[in-house]
């Protein structure tokens, strides 16, 4: 595929990603919201658990929830299914044009495991599906019937699988392939459980039967993992543009404590929207606070000792005419790129001076570049660049 239309392809499936995720979000926000602002004080009608006002848009609304479901279908029935559908099919799209069509620049880092383009995407694939079907067993096992277990268990099994992506992939794509397999587990909850539920549910009413609660109690169960694994599949989904994130040698710690921070800030809104004391949910800001110090301080870059002489411009200009100009130039010889990766070309030593401190950030201290380390960057070079940019201060 041509880079341009590839670069228009890209842009147009995130666009499409970043608008019904938002609509996904949105809505697992609004429900999750609504059950706990629920109120039971006013006279409901028959087979009605809560009620709740709400205004919007100079407008009122009366919203009723039933226990189980009411005693007639209505003639309409608004589902809210197309927005998981539509973020996981994009979000898919995503993945094969930025990783499937360029594994060996993104995917691939031969210093983790030598794989072949198809290799790479074949695990990829296998790995999502089986990360679904073992969750999907945890639930269905007699470990589902207890919320912390389960919530233990699912944490456990996110981390174990971050852990063997980084022994296969890049760190960029051990780091995508988390946020993807949670996204997966996500989607799919709503395509093969809450969904295909509600559709048993009203199959029975139609039959004249009385639906089974346990149907909405699974439905439930899967939408609340949904609602607290957002905000951590959204970070780690803008992950890329952080190389110190996904860089990290024990990336899959960065993991755990990207899933604690958004579950417990999750929890806390959750909390905040149910009307909940402080005294019920206090203890999550100082939780909170440790995590992200302790991920800053775990993520803060490591003093480099580095021995040798000082580079001069010419030495430095070779070093990165070998190993980064394929990309990092006017015109790339990469297949990936048909203009410098955000516009930084590094051809003349004024351009290198220029971009000095990026070259010390990607190639020295998070060692994100180059991509996938295809062209065989040592460690005695990195240092080499360290002591270049560190010697011009």
């Amino acid at each position: 595929m041509d880079v341009f239309l590839g670069e228009w392809l890209n842009l147009l499936i995130r666009w499409a990603h970043m608008v019904v995720a938002i609509g996904w979000i949105g809505t697992s926000f609004y429900f999750m919201g609504l059950d706990y602002t629920l109120s039971k004080h006013e006279r409901l009608n028959p087979g009605v658990l809560g009620t709740a006002w709400q205004v919007h848009g100079g407008g009122f609304y009366h919203v009723e929830k039933y226990i189980v479901a009411p005693a007639a279908l209505p003639d309409v029935l608004h589902w809210f299914k197309w927005e998981a559908y539509l973020t996981w099919v994009t979000g898919f799209g995503l993945l094969v044009v930025q990783y499937y069509f360029h594994a060996e620049a993104f995917l691939i880092d031969p210093g983790v495991m030598p794989l072949a383009p198809w290799q790479a995407i074949a695990i990829s694939i296998v790995s999502l599906a089986a990360g679904w079907f073992i969750y999907d067993g945890l639930c269905r096992t007699k470990v589902g019937s207890n919320a912390v277990l389960l919530a233990l268990s699912v944490f456990a099994l996110i981390l174990i699988a971050s852990v063997l992506y980084t022994k296969v992939f890049s760190g960029r794509g051990a780091f995508i392939h988390v946020g993807a397999l949670v996204g997966t587990i996500m989607a799919v909850n709503v395509f093969g459980v809450i969904v295909p539920n509600q559709k048993k549910m009203i199959a029975q009413m139609i039959a004249g039967q009385t639906p089974e609660t346990r149907f909405g109690e699974i439905g439930k169960q899967r939408s609340t993992h949904n609602n607290y694994l957002t905000l951590p599949v959204l970070l780690m989904m803008v992950s890329q543009h952080y190389p110190f994130l996904f860089t990290h040698p024990q990336s899959w710690l960065i993991v755990a404590l990207i899933i604690v921070i958004g579950a417990m800030v999750r929890h806390m809104l959750n909390r905040i929207e149910a009307g909940a004391g402080w005294d019920s949910y206090g203890w999550v800001l100082p939780a909170t606070a440790m995590a992200l110090i302790t991920a800053i301080f775990v993520t803060a870059p490591a003093s480099r000792v580095t021995t040798g002489g000082a580079v001069t411009d010419l030495e430095a200009q070779a070093i990165v005419g070998k190993h980064c100009l394929s990309c990092h130039a006017q015109k790339p010889s990469h297949p990936a790129f048909k203009e410098p990766p955000k516009n930084v070309a590094l051809e003349t030593v004024p351009e290198l001076r220029r971009f000095a401190q990026q070259i010390y950030m990607q190639t020295v201290q998070n060692r994100a570049m180059p991509l996938g380390n295809q062209t065989g960057m040592t460690d005695d070079e990195r240092d080499a660049l360290g002591r270049w940019v560190t010697g011009r201060k």
